[in-house]
């Protein structure tokens, strides 16, 4: 495994532990370089922790004391800890610099990086551009917010060796050096501005993707999404555009009688992706963009898009009960997410929404409803969910106080021939602790019904 060498600083603070901190920890302390830990969780609950006092380390555990940040010249933070905590106040104050795990694993590459980021669609489209170089027998790695984090995946990673990474705003601001050789954004909407305050702050996290890249790197992007269109793209990349409608302005597109054109050349119809959806279109177009400038064959590209269904809490196919459809979507933790969602299908929707309230209202999510013949919500944010249907005329909602009432509430309300959605446009956080963990509870729930 790769450590690593010529290391510039003398002492560095991992702050917050986590699967990030642990696996930056890890490499700081294979790779005999001094380090610091502090994290939130008391040491009697903290196996990590524990772990590394064993070995030695300097670990500081049940508070957050700004005497961490004695002689320290690098702090590592974990990517969920915002910038106005105080360690991270006082590193700016004392002009230490922060960063993510994500730019301390950079100093590992040595072979092609492809990262995608943006608001929506990121690990569909991260697994998707995986199976593609696999299906090319390119051998490729998988990091960021999918499976392993990116320092213990680039310690593997042989020369030569593609690492597809997904990259969320969270990440990204913590980066300085950071260059991945083909950069994608998908989409830019609304997001974690609890986390960033304000939109400039997201974006700009988001953008910073592109910073460093050179006239030999390149930068895939959404032609047109509204926000990317506004933006001043930084670095010196190629620039690439995909859109789903027909316009020769730019490099892969969905032609009027619906064939996916990659360059003035039909690839496949739009109809043979196995993947439901207009707005996965888009993470296939760009995925497609990898796959060719990896000079994957055609006919390779073509099978593995007509199989590839989707990911696992991304509009997830469950189960067929008495001619219904049931699928998860429980990673939608956004209303633009669930609007596209919702379009995703022609036949009569039941949807299931609700989490976490955030604080923001849910208007705009009803414009969408087209085809939703019913709405069952539940958890927090209910009563705001029913009061923006009531607001904007849709009067088919039902209050539920948790997931599994409210999947058999729909079930109860639905015909045959119905979708049966869970789409949430809300984080989960209000009753569990992951969006992975709210689907896999509606996929239980589904399976009971059964």
């Amino acid at each position: 495994m790769k450590t690593l060498t010529n290391f510039p600083y003398s002492k560095v603070l991992v702050l917050g532990l986590a699967k990030s901190g642990e696996a930056a920890a890890q490499l700081l302390y294979d790779s005999g370089i001094d380090f610091r830990i502090n994290d939130q969780l008391p040491l009697d609950e903290n196996e990590t922790a524990k772990r590394f006092t064993e070995l030695g380390c300097d670990v500081i555990t049940g508070e957050h004391p700004l005497t961490v940040l004695d002689d320290i010249d690098l702090v590592v933070k974990n990517p969920g800890i915002p910038y106005d905590n105080p360690i991270i106040q006082e590193a700016s104050e004392r002009k230490i610099p922060v960063i993510t795990e994500v730019e301390l694993s950079y100093l590992l590459v040595d072979g092609p990086l492809i990262a995608i980021t943006g608001s929506n669609g990121k690990t569909t489209t991260t697994t998707l551009i995986y199976e593609l170089l696999q299906a090319g027998g390119l051998d490729p790695l998988i990091a960021g917010n999918i499976g392993s984090v990116a320092s213990e995946v680039l310690r593997k990673q042989q020369r030569g060796q593609p690492v597809v990474m997904e990259l969320s705003s969270f990440q990204l601001k913590g980066t300085k050096t950071f260059k991945p050789n083909y950069a994608i954004l998908l989409n830019l909407t609304e997001a974690h501005l609890d986390y960033h305050h304000s939109m400039d702050d997201y974006i700009g996290s988001k953008l910073k993707l592109f910073q460093n890249q050179t006239d030999s790197d390149v930068a895939i992007l959404n032609r047109l999404d509204s926000l990317i269109s506004e933006q001043h793209i930084p670095g010196d990349g190629e620039r690439f555009y995909f859109s789903v409608s027909n316009d020769s302005e730019n490099d892969i597109i969905v032609t009027e009688d619906d064939q996916i054109q990659y360059r003035g050349n039909n690839l496949m119809s739009k109809h043979e992706v196995g993947l439901p959806g207009d707005h996965n279109l888009e993470n296939i177009l760009a995925s497609i963009a990898i796959a060719k400038s990896f000079h994957i064959p055609d006919e390779l590209i073509i099978e593995k898009l007509r199989t590839f269904t989707g990911v696992k809490h991304r509009l997830q196919f469950v189960d067929r009960i008495n001619d219904r459809l049931f699928y998860n979507d429980s990673k939608a933790t956004n209303i633009q997410a669930t609007s596209k969602a919702v379009r995703s299908f022609k036949q009569p929707v039941v949807l299931i929404a609700g989490g976490l309230d955030r604080g923001g209202e849910f208007d705009e999510l009803f414009d969408s409803f087209t085809n939703v013949t019913n709405c069952v919500v539940y958890g927090e944010s209910k009563d705001k969910l029913y009061e923006a249907g009531k607001r904007k005329g849709f009067n088919h909602i039902t209050i539920t106080d948790s997931l599994m009432e409210a999947t058999k509430k729909a079930y109860e309300l639905s015909e045959p021939g119905d979708i049966l959605l869970l789409s949430p446009a809300c984080a989960s956080w209000d009753q569990f602790p992951s969006f992975e963990a709210r689907g896999d509870m509606f996929i239980e729930t589904v399976h009971k019904l059964k």
